[in-house]
């Protein structure tokens, strides 16, 4: 009998220059600590396993898209043409569900990856933060940008540069993303992350801009390639400790974003209280209309009880943690957190 596989990947958070990942920009990003994860144990057929309810599905048919919990599970097993395996494959998360933290692209890397280590299959970071992508943009129809899957594939603390990738293409006509590390160099992360508690899809709150941008809107082209560039010199502040610079850089970030319609109102009440309370930068950490901010203040801890006192839901840190893994599975059943 095959041993059970387990697989996990992080959130991140967008520290400057999202959305821009989708339109050949360049972003800052950290890795969170919690994770999504999948599990395969030996099973008579195959079954998912989401929110701790089975389910079981037989060759094609069964893996239909239905807007569900077990939409990614299925998009990942149609991916690599699984349809009658006896396994078990289960899919939970310690990533706040649909909060601007990438918790869905997280559960696909998690899952595509313990699927993979099942068939056997291995890919380099780049090319499996591609297919990743690939399964919820074409599997899934979710408008999405890349630097979810690259980050959850490598981890960490990044700047990303995505020239040239602003043109979706197929998987293997995609030029890969150019990824630097900035693990080593950034000594301190004086960041909180608060969510708004209301969630959200990140693709509809995408598609409408995504759409002004190909029609060739000029306020939306020209703020992301402002955007960008405020990526790239906030890359020289963050890593020199400029943190006064940075804020400023955040903040003009943000409204750019809010002026073509990517905020909401929870998001700017968390933003504006995080300003009261001393904040030398805030904005959307990931595609907004709810979800999750992130504030850059002198004393991250003493902000972050600030923010839950103004409303926030939960309050998070950013943490330079490994990427996508294979974990040593537990004798135990996971947890049955609902997942998307």
């Amino acid at each position: 009998m095959q041993p059970c596989l387990l697989a996990s990947a992080p959130g991140r958070c967008g520290i400057i220059g999202n959305p821009t990942d989708m339109y050949g920009g360049s972003v800052i990003s950290c890795s969170i600590e919690p994770r999504a994860y999948a599990r395969i144990d030996p099973d008579t057929q195959l079954t998912i396993v989401s929110g701790g309810v089975p389910l079981p599905v037989g060759g094609r048919e069964g893996l239909v898209l239905r807007q569900d919990i077990y939409d990614i599970p299925k998009a990942c097993l149609a991916e690599l043409h699984i349809y009658d395996a006896p396994i078990r494959l289960t899919v939970w998360s310690d990533i706040p569900f649909a909060s601007g933290l990438s918790s869905s692209s997280a559960l696909v890397c998690a899952t595509l990856k313990v699927l993979s280590a099942y068939r056997g299959m291995s890919w380099n970071r780049h090319q499996f933060a591609e297919i990743a992508r690939s399964i919820e943009l074409n599997r899934m129809g979710v408008i999405c940008g890349y630097q979810d899957f690259y980050m959850t594939s490598f981890g960490g603390i990044n700047y990303l540069d995505f020239r040239d990738k602003e043109f979706y293409r197929e998987v293997g006509k995609e030029p890969y993303a150019t990824i630097e590390p900035l693990d080593g160099d950034v000594k301190e992360l004086p960041f909180v992350l608060a969510h708004t508690g209301i969630t959200h899809s990140s693709g509809a709150v995408h598609r409408p801009i995504r759409e002004r941008w190909l029609e060739g809107d000029r306020e939306v082209r020209d703020g992301y390639l402002r955007i960008g560039q405020l990526a790239r010199a906030g890359k020289k502040a963050l890593l020199v400790g400029d943190w006064t610079t940075l804020g400023v850089l955040m903040n003009e970030n943000h409204v750019i974003q809010r002026g073509l319609g990517g905020s909401g109102p929870a998001n700017e009440e968390l933003i504006a209280a995080a300003l009261t309370h001393g904040a030398l930068g805030a904005k959307l950490a990931g595609a907004g209309g709810g979800g999750t901010i992130i504030a850059l203040h002198p004393d991250p801890d003493w902000l972050g009880q600030r923010l839950l006192e103004a409303g926030a839901d939960r309050v998070l840190r950013p943490r330079a943690v490994t990427g996508v893994r294979l974990e040593t599975a537990p004798a135990s059943q996971p947890p049955t957190t609902p997942e998307p």
